[in-house]
């Protein structure tokens, strides 16, 4: 049959899910997306170019439902193209973050539609006006409302929504709950695994193993929504208490989610600034971003790792560091508890207190056996609920209840 993947960032959260359909041989699969550097055997890939952006008079509640929009229009067009050679999907399979599903009904009406609805922001009870250090005003919950204005349409107009967490589907209207299932994206518990050989070279060539005093820190950009400040403002207490420690700190300078630093720059250069870390020297590595596979071996030499995040999307990099059997110093928030149960197999402490992250740290680099129960909790944690296999297999049968 024919079978339609939409995400601007291909694969994106589709990658394992396409490999086994493509890997089925039976199916004419079309992947629509924005990049032109990928390349999946058995898949079609179709990209579009990035749509004019808002003008900048609009109004700024309006711009994130424009782009949407736009988007939405530049997606419907290669399906008009792709409708035009004969193409007919069965199944289409979207990611509703940037607008692509928009239209796919109209294009498409025949189609069964599945939808990644990932997160829907709202102007309090989840991500907005969790940081003590946030200003909330009336300007900042109506952006959140409009903002959510294209997850509802995707949502009135598909068969099914795909959720990873079943947090982030608590924060969709309860009115879609009924068609929202939770499906983790899957973790490959082969490549992310315990390694006692493990070793990890840093940029200036010393080589960390595992049995180091290791502290690490991953996200995809350092920014306040995944607690880089306050990781930031925990490190003196820390590395002064553990003369022996290094701190490798991995992401990018970019912003994925919320605003840059008010006075312009980084916020890697900010809190460098802020929290006095230069006198630490080479104790503290910014790696920038790395490839998965060093990305793993640091895990694996990793003695504690610190997760800090809003209310929002649960990172890959959480259930990685816990399938690598990491101690995982994790923020008390609600994505993580689903994941995490303090003493059990991780260690909460409050998102925003510094001494307490600082204290947690502290004691884990300290005592490494004493936390080697909550390392294997960890792994068998991942094994049990978010293993690649069963995901996949999870996600398989709810395409074939689609198709009846």
């Amino acid at each position: 049959m024919d079978i339609l993947f939409l995400h601007q960032n291909t694969p994106g959260q589709f990658r394992y899910l396409v490999q086994a359909l493509a890997a089925d041989g039976r199916h004419r699969i079309v992947f629509i997306g924005k990049r032109r550097d990928v390349a999946i055997k058995g898949v079609r890939i179709l990209a579009y170019d990035s749509p004019k952006p808002p003008a900048a008079e609009s109004h700024p509640y309006t711009r994130t439902l424009e782009n949407a929009v736009r988007h939405g229009q530049q997606v419907a067009r290669l399906c008009l193209q792709l409708k035009g050679e004969g193409f007919r999907p069965r199944l289409v399979i979207g990611h509703s973050g940037w607008g692509e599903t928009l239209f796919i009904r109209d294009v498409f009406p025949q189609a069964k539609l599945l939808t990644y609805a990932e997160f829907f922001y709202r102007g309090e009870g989840a991500d907005i006006g969790f940081d003590p250090a946030d200003t909330v005003d009336l300007d900042t919950v109506a952006r959140a409302r409009i903002r959510t204005a294209p997850l509802i349409l995707a949502l009135e107009s598909t068969d099914l929504a795909l959720c990873p967490t079943e947090w982030q589907k608590s924060v969709h209207p309860p009115a879609f709950h009924p068609i929202i299932r939770v499906i983790f994206d899957g973790i490959d518990i082969d490549k992310a695994k315990p390694n006692a050989a493990a070793r990890f070279t840093l940029p200036d060539g010393r080589v960390l193993a595992a049995g180091d005093e290791v502290l690490t820190y991953v996200a995809r950009n350092l920014e306040p929504y995944r607690g880089f400040p306050y990781a930031m403002r925990a490190l003196p207490a820390v590395l002064d208490a553990r003369p022996n420690a290094v701190a490798v700190i991995v992401g990018g300078d970019e912003i994925s989610y919320g605003s840059p630093p008010k006075d312009g720059g980084t916020w890697r250069e900010t809190m460098v600034a802020e929290a006095g870390l230069e006198r630490f020297g080479g104790r503290i590595v910014f790696t920038g971003k790395l490839p998965y596979n060093d990305y793993l071996a640091l895990l694996q030499v990793s003695r504690a790792h610190l997760y800090l995040t809003y209310p929002f999307v649960l990172s890959w990099s959480c259930l990685e560091a816990m399938a690598s059997g990491c101690l995982l110093v994790a923020s008390d928030s609600a994505p993580v508890r689903e994941v995490i149960e303090d003493g059990v197999n991780g260690v909460l402490v409050p998102f925003a207190d510094v001494p307490a992250i600082a204290e947690k740290v502290i004691a884990a680099l300290a005592s490494p056996r004493d936390f080697m129960p909550l390392r294997k909790a960890a792994r068998e944690t991942v094994v049990s609920r978010y293993a690649l296999a069963d995901c996949r297999a999870k996600q398989l049968a709810l395409l074939q209840e689609m198709l009846g």
